[in-house]
């Protein structure tokens, strides 16, 4: 049986499988407590699970919801907007 000789791979087929930069995001409960809207990710853990936490308007209960660049947080009658970099410790 004849197999194709290996090819090296081609640069497009390179970048269609790897994401250039991913977009920076951090879990909803870390923000909080890098915020300081909490004092501990288990406030976190209660205050998202009991649905006190509006992410983009919307009631937010999973703790691991991932945050972007722009989205709003609101909680306890105050609004955070997200703003990370490529540099963050926690993309």
């Amino acid at each position: 049986m004849n197999l194709p000789a290996d090819r090296p791979e081609s640069e497009s087929s390179r970048s269609e499988s790897t994401p250039p930069n991913p977009e920076p995001m951090i879990r909803l409960d870390d923000f909080m407590k890098a915020a300081g809207m909490v004092g501990t990710g288990g406030e976190a853990k209660i205050r998202i699970q009991a649905g006190e936490v509006i992410v983009n308007d919307e009631v937010e209960t999973r703790r691991r919801r991932q945050l972007h660049t722009g989205d709003e947080v609101n909680w306890n009658d105050q609004i955070w907007l997200v703003e990370l970099t490529d540099d963050d410790p926690s993309s």
